[in-house]
């Protein structure tokens, strides 16, 4: 299905339609909506971690001059604990989304909301937030996963879930488990018993913020004819329409998403938590209501990832024959249930061909604001545990680390654990350019250096994706598209679209538009964008092509078989041929413009593997670890637009690097996040590191007109254990507790005191 003629427009570097909007300031975000008569709102947020709610007094905020309208909980409907689908992931607890807009009866995270004021000022609704008078019962916390999971550990919701460690315990006592998934293949206690060397390790890793500038933010507009209208930065404005339709039993056709420009998500702008309330909060004033959070609001109320505890055992003969692998995982989900567990669990060996694997997870609820994506969500964590393994697996053997993995990679036809077979991957390739790689090769000299190297996998995402391509009289065509832009999808959408119809870039013109004007688009996120964005755009041109064919046919008074549209000219019997510029300046007299639709939901996706290699130097006094270089190769299926692909990796690096020697959330025995702040959640900026090189490996995809694989996730996956790998060949220490700080460095180093 992969054309295999070279591409014109796809793999060059063209400009990117929205950069010159973005670098003069002229590009709209979410705090740049304006509108007559708009009011300003904040949220009262809870003190504590675990508390039950008593009373609420809103008396004193709304006597305050220029309060227009309080909302609590008692505001929302009752929905009763149904599970709804809202489009994106599995389904939902339509009460526990509801519960982490507005808290209901007990807060379960400090910075959990329990109501928001509205006033036509901001600084009134902040004095007036503060007036509101919340009585509350104060319960202990329980703070991390493993506390969590015990029997004496506070339940969160009380008799509400019933999971267990052991399957056969499952839904015989109230327990903070929320569930349990397990994948299995082969005879793991037959693989162990075949191994000559079996290694088996604990790993914690900590709870991390996506990171992103722009505060989440929204502004709503519930009007007199009883349709919502919400303008807010998200990377999904079909599955912020689902949910806000369902928070407030509202018919989803009544709400129009509005996407504004949006400085980063990663995976933590999908979920609600501002525009419910802000609907409200409209309805209740008749006027417009705009919302935004405080960085310190952002870090302590919207979805990080999940902290975890793993553990990872892997079995290999003499030769390096991986013989088993046994996983186990355990993720705090948050105040609700939802971690990535099983994303974890299906990625955890996916690199490698291991016969007998077992690998089990399980989602925790803590004390702590309900988690959401971040890049790969799950895969970082679970392969900071295996990789770990096998470089001490190949430590054990005597093996060169790039050996030992190569000898157990998984191919094509391999089976993962989770049940699905692999097609045609790039993970060898990707392999081969390591090991091929000047900066692999070269020698590493200095005292308390260190390389190391780690793979990662993310077996991408499909899901709906729509497109309408309109053609002008002057030969463009205007693309419309429902996918948010966060990375250069725009660009990426329109080089695809450009392709099909044998068109110069620069001839199309591509527009992000509301949940209105265009057919159901899944998220942005899941390294889906640019694989079933483009296939839409590429449908919606070949529609273009059968019309523009059609068309032509007519002019031409001959058969339509007699007609063929190529690489930009329509081409007829007897020489017969019209440029694509020439045929739409005819449109408009012989029977109207043409616009291609496609509506599209493809499922050949293609796994993404990568592989990193990181020197460090670290400083045995201090604990400080500096990245010295980095080089990530990755198999992109093709490179659309290469820089944007590079920018990607880059930015997974960076961020995975982040999570590997400086970023946590930090909470001290009462569930108070100490660190609520970017001075204090401390992300690595480019004065941190050294320029990340990029190696681009090209398997392309056969499932995808053009080979896309998708390139967002998979490179934050190898840092953590790429990191952790260098700091052991720099010390002797390994690392087993993530981030590498330098407190837990020194922990490490240092002897215990008497």
């Amino acid at each position: 299905m992969v054309a295999t003629e070279p591409f014109k427009v796809v793999g060059t570097r063209p400009v990117r339609p929205d950069g010159v909007d973005k670098v003069t300031g002229r590009a709209a975000y979410g705090a740049d909506v304006k509108m007559e008569g708009l009011l300003y709102a904040r949220v009262k947020r809870s003190p504590y971690a675990h508390a039950i709610i008593k009373s609420i007094d809103v008396s004193k905020a709304l006597a305050l001059p220029g309060v227009k309208a309080v909302v609590t909980r008692a505001d929302f409907r009752e929905t009763g604990s149904g599970l709804v689908d809202v489009g994106e992931g599995p389904p939902l607890n339509l009460e526990w989304m509801v519960d982490n807009v507005c808290a209901g009866k007990k807060v379960l995270y400090k910075g959990h909301a329990v109501a928001a004021v509205a006033a036509t000022d901001l600084h009134i609704a902040e004095d007036a937030m503060h007036l509101i008078e919340v009585e509350y019962e104060v319960l202990p916390p329980v703070m991390n996963v493993r506390d969590a999971m015990l029997e004496s550990a506070p339940l969160l919701h009380d008799g509400q879930l019933t999971g267990a460690e052991k399957a056969e315990d499952q839904g015989k006592r109230p327990s903070n488990i929320a569930s349990r998934v397990e994948f299995e293949k082969g005879d793991i206690a037959a693989g162990f018993a075949e191994a000559d060397v079996i290694i088996e390790r604990e790993y914690e890793t900590a709870c991390y913020h996506q990171g992103y500038i722009e505060p989440t933010n929204a502004t709503a507009l519930w009007n007199k004819d009883n349709d919502i209208t919400v303008w807010t930065s998200t990377q999904g404005t079909f599955a912020v329409r689902t949910s806000t339709a369902l928070i407030l039993g509202h018919p989803v056709s009544r709400v129009k998403v509005v996407p504004m420009e949006i400085g980063g998500g990663f995976g933590g702008k999908i979920s609600v938590y501002l525009e419910p309330l802000a609907a409200i909060l409209s309805k209740k004033t008749g006027h417009p209501v705009k919302m935004w959070m405080t960085r310190e609001e952002v870090l302590e109320a919207t979805g990080p990832t999940p902290g975890g505890y793993m553990r990872a055992k892997i079995g290999a003969k003499r030769d390096g024959t991986f013989t088993a692998a046994q996983v186990y995982l355990a993720y705090e989900a948050g105040a609700f249930p939802g971690s990535a567990v099983g994303a974890g669990a299906m990625c955890a060996v996916g690199p490698y061909d291991i016969p007998n694997a077992f690998v089990e997870g399980f989602d925790v609820v803590v004390n702590r604001p309900k988690v959401s994506a971040y890049r790969a969500p799950g895969a970082p964590a679970a392969e900071f545990a295996v990789e770990s393994v096998v470089d001490e697996l190949a430590d054990e053997l005597g093996m060169d680390p790039m050996d030992l993995r190569m000898k157990n990679a998984a191919i094509e036809g391999t089976r993962r654990p989770d049940g699905a077979t692999f097609g045609v991957i790039g993970n060898t390739a990707v392999m081969d350019a390591i090991k091929d790689h000047p900066h692999y090769k070269s020698e590493l000299e200095g005292e308390n250096r260190g390389r190391g190297v780690a793979m990662g996998f993310w077996f991408n995402a499909g899901m709906e994706s729509s497109a309408y391509a309109s053609v002008n009289a002057d030969g463009t065509v205007a693309l419309v598209t429902g996918a948010v832009d966060i990375g250069g999808t725009r660009a990426a959408h329109a080089m695809q679209i450009a392709e099909t119809l044998g068109l110069p870039y620069d001839q199309i013109k591509p527009h992000v538009v509301d949940t209105d004007s265009i057919g159901y688009t899944g998220v942005t996120g899941g390294s889906r964008t640019a694989f079933a964005g483009g296939w839409a755009a590429h449908e919606a041109g070949m529609d273009i092509r059968r019309q523009m064919e059609e068309r032509a046919a007519k002019i031409w008074e001959v058969d339509r078989e007699q007609v063929h549209y190529e690489d930009g000219n329509i081409l007829g019997p007897d020489d017969k041929r019209m440029t694509f510029n020439e045929l739409a300046s005819q449109l408009p007299h012989t029977g109207g413009m043409i616009q291609g639709h496609a509506d599209v939901n493809p499922t050949t996706v293609g796994p993404a593997f990568a592989g990193h290699i990181c020197d460090v130097e670290v400083d045995p006094e201090t604990g400080k670890v500096q990245i010295l270089r980095y080089t990530a190769v990755q198999d992109v299926g093709t490179a659309i637009h290469p820089s944007y692909v590079e920018g990607q990796i880059q930015g997974g690096a960076a961020q995975g690097i982040g999570m590997a020697i400086s970023e946590e959330y930090f909470y001290d025995e009462n569930g108070v996040m100490r660190n609520s702040s970017l001075l204090d959640y401390r992300m690595p900026t480019a004065l941190d590191l050294p320029m990340i090189d990029t190696v681009l490996v090209e398997v392309p995809n056969p499932g995808h007109p053009y080979g896309v694989r998708g390139v967002g996730e998979v490179p934050i996956v190898p840092p953590l254990a790429a990191v952790a790998n260098a700091i052991f060949h720099a010390t002797g220490a390994r690392m087993r507790k993530l981030p590498a700080s330098p407190r837990t460095i020194l922990d490490e180093l240092l002897p215990p005191e008497a």
